[in-house]
């Protein structure tokens, strides 16, 4: 016997259901060209700006960019992945005199940055800025054109920087710095990686007051070019700098060690299958090899 259920009965009972139902995670959300950011960032409702995309996607979301625009600055406080697919090119540009991409997460948050395109057309800041986090990891990005290309600055707790397949360019000052504050420290993995044309190209400066000697990079695979004035990979204060398989051409100095504000000398080991080339000198202020370059 089929039971007759009147229709008020039905409405309530769906009304309390959509009542208790967890609100909709927002585990990957997407921008477009032709997005809103009123919208709720769904594939087929996108928003505008990366800004706008990383506030509302959950805690170790991902946003992803459906065509190639440009979507703006942001400034990331969580762990989140801001990528691109192949084919398309999503650009980043700051305001005059301001950073592209600012990260100051927590302490164990994880920040992925894939397929970038981040340009400061000759009056940003710094292109990638990162103040704190677990970990930073790009790939597959172009910066360029920036006062400073990246900043790797915590300044408390160990960030861990992992680069590959990336480039920083023309930059009229580092095209990557580490340089931890305070106590922080960091941890720098470089992998296939370009720096060109900027004013240095890699300087690891470990000043930190009571860190410095945990600041540690590994390069492998990597060439920096025609910084004509000054460095292609230098390190100091305490800091180390290894060198694997790695090139530096047409540089001033090809590697250079130096004391740094805490009067302590960095150290670099570079070995046997790194090529320096064209540059005006091999290395600064007596640089000591682990094997004959």
């Amino acid at each position: 016997m089929r039971i007759a259920i009147p229709l008020a009965a039905v409405a309530t009972a769906l009304a309390c259901s959509l009542a208790t139902a967890p609100a909709h995670a927002r585990a990957r959300v997407f921008v477009a060209s032709y997005g809103n950011d009123a919208n709720p960032c769904t594939f087929g409702s996108p928003c505008k700006t990366f800004q706008q995309a990383v506030t509302v996607v959950d805690a170790g979301g991902e946003v992803t960019a459906i065509d190639s625009a440009g979507f703006g600055p942001i400034n990331i406080t969580k762990a989140v992945t801001v990528t691109s697919p192949d084919g398309v090119e999503a650009g980043i540009v700051p305001a005059a005199g301001g950073n592209a991409i600012t990260i100051a997460a927590g302490a164990s948050d994880a920040v992925s940055l894939r397929g970038l395109t981040i340009d400061g057309f000759g009056t940003g800041s710094i292109g990638l800025q990162i103040n704190s986090g677990a970990s930073v990891t790009i790939d597959h990005c172009v910066i360029r054109h920036f006062a400073s290309g990246i900043v790797v600055s915590p300044s408390s707790g160990t960030t861990i920087f992992s680069m590959s397949d990336s480039f920083s360019l023309d930059n009229s000052s580092y095209g990557l710095l580490f340089h931890p504050t305070g106590s922080g420290s960091a941890l720098g993995r470089l992998v296939r990686d370009e720096l060109s044309r900027n004013q240095n190209g890699l300087f690891v400066a470990g000043d930190s007051t009571t860190a410095f000697a945990a600041t540690k990079v590994v390069v492998s695979e990597t060439s920096a070019n025609d910084h004509k004035s000054n460095d292609g990979f230098s390190v100091s204060g305490g800091a180390t700098l290894t060198l694997t398989r790695s090139i530096s051409t047409g540089n001033f100095n090809g590697i250079a060690q130096y004391n740094g504000s805490n009067n302590q000398a960095g150290v670099l080991q570079s070995y046997g299958d790194n090529r320096f080339v064209g540059n005006v000198q091999l290395n600064a202020s007596g640089v000591v090899m682990l094997t004959g370059n």
